[in-house]
C-alpha cells in the first residue's frame, strides 16, 4: 500500500515577546522518484536573540545535510550525522561570537519516506503518532523527568533528587558533546489514517485527551495545527512557552485517473446497457458536484423492468429529472434550499418515508417565499415538555410521547414513538468519508427513543442501585444536563437496568436506529437541511452562545421532526454496535451489527467540542468502550412491537 502525506505547521509566541522556535518543511524525492518529506522543529535556548539564532541555525544545518545526502540507503546514519552538523554550526558560531556562548536548542526531525517514519531528536520536543484515538509518543524524552520515567519503566526506579526539576534538560544541542541522541535503526511503519504531530514542548500545556480531541474534529492538517495553537492560548498559562506544531496526515496514495478511450458505438441491442452507463455517469457527476457544494444528491432507484424498453424509460426519466433540476437552479440563478424534505407518515401503517419529488417541491416552494411545514413536526420548546405516564408495551397510535414507571413509582425517561420506514443510510459514493460508504437502504421497524439525552439525575438512580461511583458533572446541574464520563459498559448496563425496572426491553440504539432517529430519514447532512446553520446545536463553531468547554442543558434547541432533542451536538451518544471501517456487508435492517472491532464502539451525533461538519447525522466515530469521556453521553431506545 503506497502512502501520501499532507503537511502543515503553525506556531505561537505564548506569553513571550519573542519567538525562539523554528521549523521547516522540505519536500524531497526518494530514489524511486516518489515524494518524501522532511520536518524539523527546533526550540531555542538562550537570552532573547540567542535562542532564535541557535534554533534557526540548527534547522538550516540539519536541512542542508539531508538535502546534500538524500536519497540514501542508510537514513539512520544520515539523520544522526545531521544532529552533529547542527551542533557543529552552533559551536563554530559561538567560537566566532563569544557573546552568544550558552545558546543552544532542542531538536526533533521526522523524515517520511515510503510507508515509514524515521526521526532524530535531542531534548524534550515530541514526535507523536495519533492512531485509533491514542496519542503515541515515538521519540525519547531527554528531560530529567523523562529519565526518571524510563528508569521506572525498565524496573529500576530512581528517586528524584532534591532541587532537581523534572523539566531540567539532560541533553541539548549547544556546540558541546551531546549526551543523548535518539535515532532508531529502523523506521516506524505507518498506516492509512495515521496523523503525526511533531512539536516543541510548549504543547505540554495540553493533555493527551485534548490533543486527541482537537485532532479528531480537524480534517485538514492546517486546521489541526491552528486549532492546537488556539487551544494552547485559550488555556491562558501564565508563563506559556513558545509553541510550534507540524501536523502530517497519512493516507493511501490515490491512483491516477486514466482518461477513457472513445470506443465504437455499440450495436442497437446493447442500447439499454449504454443508457445504464450514461445514467450512472450523470448521477456520479451530480454527486461529485453536490459533494463540493457541501450537499448530497439522491436518485431514487427504479424497480427492475422485465423489458429493456422499460429499463431505458426509467433511466432516461432519472437523467431528465437530474438535468432539468440542474437547469432550473442554473438558469434561475438560485441554489437549492436548505429546507429538508417532509417526512410523511402513512396513517394506516405508521410508516415514514421521504420522496425526491417532495424534496423538489419543498425547495421550489421555499424559493418562492412559501412556508414548508414538515409533517409531524412539533412546536419547538426550550425546556423539556411535561408528559403523562403511559405504561404499555405498545403506546396507542395517538400517543407519541410516554414514559414507563420505575419500581419506586418514579417515571423513567420520556420516550417518543418513532414510526417504521425505509431510509438510505450513509453517504453517497462521491463522499470523501470512506467509513460512511456504501450508502444502503435500511428497513426500520417502529421503536421508541428517549426524547432527551439521559441526565445525571436519571443516571444517578442506576448508580445508587448498582453501587457505582457517580460521574463528575463539571459543576453542571444534574437535573437538566446530560450525563457524561460514562463508559460504553456503563451505558449498556444502564439500559439493562431500565429493562429490569420497567419490564420492557430497553437498550442502546443500533447504529441504523440512531441515524434514522437523528436524521428522521432525510438525505440531507442535517435534519434541518443541507447547510450548517447557526444556533441549531451546541457545537464548536455553531454559534450557540453556550460555554464551549462543556455541554449545556438538554432541550436547549428545537426538536427534530420526530420530536427528539439534541440529536446533533451537545454530547455525542454511545450506540450498541462494534466498530466497522465501512458499511460493506452492513445489515439492511435495524438490527445491531455484530462483529467488527468491539474494543471500540460507535459514537454518533458530535458534541459541544465538535465542529459543525462533525454533527452531521451520517458522521461516524469510534471510541474505546472501556473509557469514559467528557463529551459522550447516553440515549436509549425501547422495543414497542
Amino acid at each position: 500500500m503506497a502512502l501520501q502525506y499532507e503537511l502543515a505547521g503553525s506556531q505561537i509566541d505564548g506569553t513571550r515577546g519573542y519567538q525562539e522556535d523554528a521549523f521547516l518543511i522540505t519536500h524531497l524525492t526518494d530514489k524511486d522518484g516518489n515524494p518524501a518529506a522532511l520536518v524539523i522543529v527546533a526550540d531555542g535556548m538562550g537570552v532573547h536573540a540567542a535562542g532564535n539564532v541557535a534554533s534557526n541555525m540548527a534547522v538550516q544545518a540539519f536541512n542542508k545535510h539531508v538535502s546534500a545526502n538524500y536519497p540514501s540507503d542508510n537514513l539512520a546514519e544520515i539523520l544522526r550525522e545531521c544532529i552533529h552538523q547542527a551542533n557543529n554550526s552552533i559551536k563554530e558560531t559561538v567560537a566566532e561570537t563569544p557573546a552568544l556562548s550558552g545558546m543552544g536548542c532542542t531538536m526533533v526531525a521526522g523524515l517520511l519516506e515510503g510507508n515509514k517514519l524515521w526521526w532524530a531528536s535531542v531534548g524534550d520536543s515530541h514526535i507523536y503518532v495519533i492512531r485509533n484515538k491514542e496519542l503515541i509518543k515515538k521519540n525519547d524524552d531527554h528531560s530529567y523527568g523523562g529519565f526518571l520515567d524510563r528508569m521506572a519503566a525498565a524496573g529500576t526506579p530512581v528517586d528524584q533528587e532534591d532541587g532537581l526539576s523534572r523539566n531540567m534538560l539532560m541533553s541539548a544541542i549547544m556546540g558541546e558533546d551531546i549526551n543523548e541522541i535518539d535515532v532508531p535503526d529502523e523506521g516506524f511503519e505507518l498506516e492509512h489514517g495515521d496523523r503525526i504531530l511533531i512539536c516543541s514542548d510548549g504543547m505540554d500545556t495540553l493533555s493527551a485527551g485534548k490533543i486527541i480531541q482537537y485532532s479528531e474534529w480537524s480534517e485538514s492538517t492546517k486546521e489541526c495545527a491552528d486549532a492546537l495553537m488556539q487551544a494552547v492560548e485559550d488555556v491562558g498559562m501564565p508563563k506559556q512557552d513558545n509553541t510550534t506544531a507540524v501536523v502530517v496526515n497519512v493516507a493511501e496514495k490515490e491512483e491516477p485517473v486514466v482518461a477513457a478511450v472513445e470506443s465504437p458505438a455499440p450495436a442497437p441491442s446493447d442500447s439499454a446497457d449504454v443508457m445504464d452507463d450514461t445514467a450512472e455517469i450523470v448521477i456520479e457527476a451530480a454527486e461529485d458536484e453536490a459533494e463540493m457544494a457541501g450537499q448530497e444528491i439522491y436518485v431514487e432507484e427504479e424497480e427492475e423492468e422485465d423489458s429493456n424498453t422499460g429499463k431505458m424509460i426509467g433511466i432516461v426519466a432519472v437523467v431528465v429529472i437530474a438535468v432539468a433540476l440542474g437547469a432550473y437552479f442554473m438558469f434561475a440563478g438560485k441554489k437549492p434550499s436548505s429546507v429538508p424534505a417532509p417526512v410523511s407518515v402513512d396513517e394506516s401503517t405508521g410508516t415514514a418515508s421521504t420522496d425526491l419529488a417532495d424534496e423538489i417541491d419543498a425547495e421550489a416552494a421555499q424559493e418562492n417565499g412559501q412556508e414548508v411545514a414538515a409533517a409531524g413536526a412539533e412546536e419547538t420548546a426550550a425546556k423539556p415538555a411535561k408528559t403523562t405516564a403511559v405504561n404499555t408495551a405498545t403506546p396507542p397510535g395517538d400517543s407519541k410521547e410516554f414514559h414507563d414507571t420505575l419500581k419506586d413509582g418514579s417515571p423513567g425517561p420520556t420516550m417518543v414513538r418513532i414510526p417504521s420506514g425505509t431510509f438510505d443510510m450513509g453517504s453517497p459514493g462521491s463522499s470523501r468519508h470512506a467509513d460512511e460508504r456504501p450508502r444502503h437502504k435500511v428497513k426500520m421497524r417502529a421503536f421508541a427513543a428517549s426524547q432527551y439525552e439521559i441526565t445525571f439525575d436519571q443516571y444517578d438512580k442506576f448508580v445508587k442501585a448498582s453501587g457505582r461511583k457517580p460521574p463528575d458533572n463539571l459543576y453542571m446541574d444534574r437535573a437538566t444536563h446530560p450525563v457524561i464520563f460514562v463508559t460504553w459498559d456503563d451505558a449498556y448496563y444502564y439500559a439493562k437496568w431500565l429493562s429490569e425496572q420497567t419490564g420492557y426491553n430497553y437498550r442502546l440504539p443500533s447504529e441504523s436506529q440512531w441515524e434514522y432517529l437523528a436524521g428522521t430519514g432525510k438525505r440531507s447532512p442535517y435534519w434541518w437541511g443541507f447547510q450548517e446553520e447557526a444556533k441549531r446545536a451546541h457545537c464548536f463553531g455553531c454559534g450557540s452562545g453556550f460555554d464551549p468547554r462543556k455541554p449545556t442543558r438538554i432541550g436547549s434547541f428545537g426538536a427534530n421532526p420526530f420530536g427528539l432533542y439534541d440529536t446533533a451536538g451537545n454530547v455525542a451518544e454511545w450506540v450498541h454496535d462494534c466498530w466497522h471501517d465501512s458499511y460493506k456487508n452492513a445489515p439492511a435492517s435495524d438490527e445491531v451489527w455484530e462483529g467488527g472491532d468491539c474494543a471500540y464502539r460507535v459514537v454518533r451525533g458530535g458534541s459541544y467540542s465538535s465542529p459543525p461538519q462533525s454533527i452531521r447525522h451520517t458522521k461516524r466515530d469510534k471510541f474505546k468502550s472501556d473509557s469514559a469521556y467528557d463529551n459522550i453521553g447516553i440515549r436509549v431506545v425501547r422495543e414497542i412491537e
